[in-house]
């Protein structure tokens, strides 16, 4: 059976929706929109109209595509003030003769885990499983084993309550049923965890239009993370202040004429454009990048100093991804700024080769993998209504009374 996933991630410069579909294990895009945010100002909602009227344009555009209508989503929500938390759970086990551990047994030493570990003013985000123990045994997935406990240990991820309710009210207004919640940390590692990733220590620098993610993984698995106040728009704000044009000019040369290192910019390719005063000028590429370069190798510098304040030790790699980390020649900044362990990693999947989707996209991997761990079977559209392209009824069975009553939750029956 085909599954039918939709996640949406809302920043501050786009709003990213991206639809995939799970078949025979291998992901495909369905459909991807971006569309300009209104109402978002570094991540969070200021104006809830503004916001209300992006995302839906964004959420249509994506219908129009499909020919159905979305009304279920993976929301990403503000990584502000994020904390990630380790937390341990164990559970006797009750297991009759033939049974083995199976998902519901995971959910329970989860939940035991997770038991009374929120302050008052936080809500959990989701539960990330580091490994589990059956009686003295480890285990990544302990299902099928057979034992007398059952123990876990995993990194609760919680955010401040109005985070997580500002997106909740802003879906319900547009009548969207949120089916689970994440953070861009998290959906990034998903979208490019390979290799001996699972046994590392690494970091991820999403280079987002107003913010800069920074975010610490142990074995695969978030455990800090940091947000600096610059982006790609600071890239933006330099090129249209040393020319005298516009921020949207400014914008255009960024995307489609300068590099992020003079290396290899041309010193006779020249960009045509009039400045704010009505002078036609001829900016030079090589000039040009090295205004890029200047900005783009102090967010790398900014970032690396945060990864050595998040980290006790050395980093085994760093992924840099992000909108901004479309810029050309971004690879050699990495390298003189952060060394060797650095790569600008790419998504690869059809259709979404932009990495400002990487959230959107690993989200809905973790996603996948969540309910893989449960023993879930779930998608967005149920068989009949994938054939036709329409949405199914579903009973979720949360019995949660919060403003997320009708999220799909993570460990929560």
């Amino acid at each position: 059976m085909k599954h039918i996933y939709t996640s949406i991630d809302i920043g501050s410069d786009t709003i990213k929706v991206v639809v995939c579909e799970l078949f025979k294990n291998k992901l495909s895009l369905l459909a991807a929109s971006s569309v300009k945010s209104e109402g978002i100002k570094k991540g969070l909602i200021t104006d809830v109209n503004g916001a209300l009227k992006s995302v839906k344009k964004a959420i249509t555009e994506v219908e129009s595509m499909l020919g159905v209508k979305v009304d279920k989503v993976i929301a990403t929500v503000p990584s502000y003030m994020a904390n990630f938390t380790m937390v341990k759970g164990k559970i006797d086990l009750s297991l009759t003769e033939g049974e083995t551990i199976q998902g519901n047994e995971i959910v329970k030493v989860l939940q035991k885990a997770s038991s009374n570990k929120l302050m008052s003013n936080e809500e959990m985000i989701t539960l990330i499983p580091i490994d589990f123990m059956v009686d003295d045994k480890l285990f990544r997935d302990p299902k099928g084993k057979i034992g007398k406990t059952l123990s876990a240990r995993a990194i609760m991820a919680s955010t401040p309550k109005k985070n997580i309710y500002s997106v909740a009210s802003l879906f319900n207004n547009l009548g969207i049923e949120i089916v689970d919640i994440s953070l861009n940390g998290i959906g990034d590692i998903y979208a490019f965890k390979k290799g001996k990733m699972d046994e590392q220590m690494g970091a991820i620098i999403n280079i987002g239009h107003e913010i800069t993610n920074i975010s610490l993984y142990n074995k695969g698995v978030i455990v800090k993370n940091s947000i600096l106040q610059y982006g790609g728009k600071n890239i933006e704000h330099d090129i249209a202040y040393i020319y005298k044009i516009s921020d949207d000019d400014a914008l255009k040369i960024k995307e489609n004429f300068a590099l992020s290192s003079k290396e290899g910019a041309s010193l006779n390719d020249f960009y045509e454009v009039e400045t704010t005063y009505g002078e036609k000028i001829k900016i030079s590429q090589s000039e040009v990048s090295e205004v890029v370069s200047s900005r783009v190798e102090e967010i790398l510098e900014l970032s690396l100093r945060e990864i050595m304040t998040l980290s006790r030790r050395e980093v085994d790699y760093i992924i840099i991804t992000g909108g901004t980390s479309n810029l050309s020649n971004l690879t050699f900044n990495a390298k003189k700024i952060l060394g060797d362990k650095a790569t600008i990693e790419n998504i690869k999947i059809v259709g979404v080769r932009n990495n400002k989707y990487s959230s959107a996209l690993g989200n809905i991997v973790y996603f996948i993998n969540k309910l893989k761990l449960q023993g879930k079977n779930y998608t967005m559209m149920d068989k009949d209504e994938v054939d036709d392209l329409s949405s199914p009824k579903r009973n979720s069975g949360n019995t949660n009374e919060t403003m997320l009553g009708k999220v799909f939750g993570y460990f929560f029956e």
